[in-house]
């Protein structure tokens, strides 16, 4: 099951590059475009008494830009190949959970699949309920491409058991909120900067990175997508914060001790706490609210990457050396 499992994360990584590849070339021929019908030139007839008379218009046929149906196919070759993708993805992680006879949340590499996974069945959903946001898709498939590869060649461990202190009903309860938040936090910062550089192009600006968002769907339309991503996973991870506290006092002996990975939660907390605020803050400009959205998901990457590499805790579980 374990070799099964790490061959069909090689597989999804493959799957995600295909659909990132069609997402890609949707993206590089753009929009669909059909000529309209055009009223061919008058032709005079020559009655009797050689007096011209006008025929009436002739139109021509209305032609379709070829470009826009490979645009289309490519697009729709994209989606598909995510979904194939997610569902390799899905395979890799019950079978892994089955190897271990566990939850696969128990290092970085099983916890980074887990949130990448979420994160691409939820642009699935987004996907299904408003397919006008295809486009969306080089950019999520892009960072699917980065992430589970950097999970599969960099923070690959071999199945272990749980350290003690996991091996309770509260690992399920917290670790799954948590991953549940973060794989939504995870899609939600994909619109978010594609609203940055969106608004960007619709104020003028052709600079990079401006000039990338010339075919993303309208400022408006990401910015909310944000919005409303971010307010369903806020209060998931404001339980898992909770529920992680009320876990330290069980197994502790206190809720709350400021290791790393608690501070940065925290930090997390706040920062997304802060972006709310000031999206209903009618004062503050949706740029502004918008960046600290993305300095949110920063915060995010820091505890996932940063704690588990750079600091030693309580929550050294990460697997690595």
């Amino acid at each position: 099951m374990s070799a099964l499992s790490d061959n069909l994360v090689t597989f999804a990584i493959l799957a995600y590059l295909v659909a990132m590849i069609g997402h890609a070339v949707e993206y590089a021929l753009g929009n669909v475009h059909t000529r309209v019908a055009t009223a061919a030139p008058v032709r005079e007839l020559v009655g009797a008494g050689g007096v011209p008379t006008p025929s009436a218009p002739v139109p021509s046929p209305p032609t379709v830009d070829r470009s826009a149906g490979r645009a289309r196919l490519a697009g729709l070759i994209g989606v598909g190949a995510t979904a194939v993708a997610a569902a390799l993805h899905l395979g890799a992680l019950v079978t892994r959970g089955l190897a271990a006879d566990r939850m696969p949340w128990g290092n970085m590499y099983e916890f980074v699949l887990t949130v990448t996974f979420i994160g691409v069945a939820a642009w699935l959903v987004v996907l299904w309920k408003r397919p006008s946001l295809r486009k969306l898709g080089l950019f999520l498939t892009l960072v699917m491409v980065l992430l589970v590869a950097t999970a599969e060649l960099v923070l690959y461990v071999p199945i272990v058991p749980l350290v003690p202190a996991l091996n309770s009903y509260w690992f399920i309860i917290h670790v799954s909120t948590i991953v549940f938040a973060s794989g939504i936090f995870l899609l939600g910062v994909v619109p978010a900067v594609g609203f940055l550089m969106r608004s960007g192009y619709e104020q003028g600006k052709r600079s990079f990175p401006y000039i990338l968002a010339k075919r993303l769907p309208g400022a408006a339309g990401l910015e909310r997508l944000t919005f409303a991503l971010h307010a369903f996973a806020f209060p998931i991870f404001t339980f898992a914060v909770i529920a992680g506290a009320i876990w330290a006092e069980a197994a502790w002996g206190r809720p709350w001790g400021w290791d790393p990975k608690e501070t940065w939660a925290f930090i997390s907390w706040v920062v997304y706490a802060g972006y709310l605020h000031a999206r209903a803050t009618p004062s503050v400009k949706r740029n502004v609210a918008t960046w600290i959205a993305v300095l949110g998901f920063l915060t995010v990457l820091m505890n996932l990457f940063g704690v588990n590499i750079f600091f030693t805790g309580l929550h050294s579980y990460g697997g690595l050396d």
